[in-house]
Formats: structure tokens, C-alpha cells, sequence
């Protein structure tokens, strides 16, 4: 009995590795079975999921208290808030702002995990949204940082 064929045959491996940004899994690309077996599934909800979504959930969290402690000192340095909503909150109680707003983003933020393979428009899901608020979160805490750093003078 010859084991060569055995042994040799996971000597070259056809499969590549997936990168961080895969088109398939960001759901900008769809599988060849996408016509005859997905077609007439709905979302799947899952116990363990993909690190990637629970890093962009904990980015977003993270950047939501960054954009709280950078309101504030743009505030502090004559700086006006223009959400009314959280203007009022801020007038009545800093902490109260901030546990609010990291409430509700930590929220929102869970809600679009648990539901990150629904579909919200055609080929749109949900954590396509998620990677767009990141992408939103990220450019906002960018322009305040740019607004203490060169255009609000430190009094």
C-alpha cells in the first residue's frame, strides 16, 4: 500500500486567505450561489460574530466618547452647541450628556450587530451601515480635532 498520494495531495492549496476589507464579506460582491441557494434566504442571526463587527461596534463607541469630550472643550472654549436636543442636556448636566450620548450610540450600535445581514435597501445591510457611521464618526472626531487644534483660540 502506497500512503505518497495520501500525504501529497494538501501539498498545494488552491484557497487564498481573506483580507480585512473582502468584497464579499463587506457585501459589495455576491457568491456564485447567490441566484439558487441565497435567494430565498432571509437574514441570519447568529450567537459569535465576525470580528470585524464587534471591532466597528467598539470603534464606534469609542469615537462616540471621543466626540463627547471634544464637544465639551469645544464648548468650554466658547464653542456652540447647534443639536438642541443635546444643548439642552448639556445646560442641565454635563454627565448627563455624556451617559446619555454613549447610551444611546452603545444602543443603536448593538441593535445593527444583532441585525448586521438584514437587508435595508437592494444590497445594502446593516453593517454596510455600521462602516458608514464609523466612516461618519471618524470624520466628525477628525474636524473637531482640527477645530481645537487651529481655528478655536485657547482663551
Amino acid at each position: 500500500m502506497n500512503d505518497l498520494g495520501v500525504n501529497n495531495r494538501r501539498g498545494w492549496e488552491r484557497r487564498s486567505p481573506i483580507g480585512l476589507f473582502c468584497p464579499y464579506q463587506l457585501g459589495i460582491k455576491n457568491g456564485r450561489r447567490s441566484n439558487v441557494r441565497r435567494a430565498e434566504a432571509s437574514a441570519a442571526y447568529v450567537d459569535n460574530y465576525a470580528w470585524h463587527i464587534g471591532f466597528c461596534c467598539l470603534a464606534i463607541v469609542l469615537l462616540s466618547a471621543t466626540d463627547a469630550f471634544l464637544t465639551l472643550n469645544i464648548l468650554a472654549r466658547g464653542g456652540m452647541e447647534l443639536n438642541e436636543f443635546m444643548a439642552v442636556l448639556i445646560e442641565d448636566n454635563t454627565s448627563k450628556f455624556v451617559m446619555f450620548k454613549l447610551a444611546l450610540t452603545s444602543l443603536a450600535a448593538v441593535f445593527l450587530v444583532i441585525h448586521h445581514e438584514v437587508e435595508i435597501m437592494a444590497r445594502f445591510r446593516c453593517k454596510n451601515l455600521l462602516y458608514a457611521i464609523l466612516t461618519g464618526y471618524l470624520c466628525l472626531v477628525s474636524y473637531e480635532l482640527i477645530l481645537l487644534n487651529f481655528i478655536i483660540p485657547v482663551y
